[in-house]
């Protein structure tokens, strides 16, 4: 699975690990997540995010 890199902060959406924080559990592909998912760190949408 690829990571996913937030373009405005930086932050790493690693598919291995999850989001923790957000209740995503570890081995959810970034294409899985909610479409209401936002970074954890600065909370922009996943349009922000591209492949790592």
């Amino acid at each position: 699975m690829e990571k996913w890199v937030c373009t405005v902060c930086g932050y790493i959406y690693d598919p291995a690990v999850g989001d923790p924080t957000n209740n995503i559990a570890a081995g959810t592909a970034f294409e899985n997540l909610p479409d209401d998912w936002v970074c954890p760190e600065c909370g922009v949408g996943k349009e922000f995010f591209e492949k790592a």
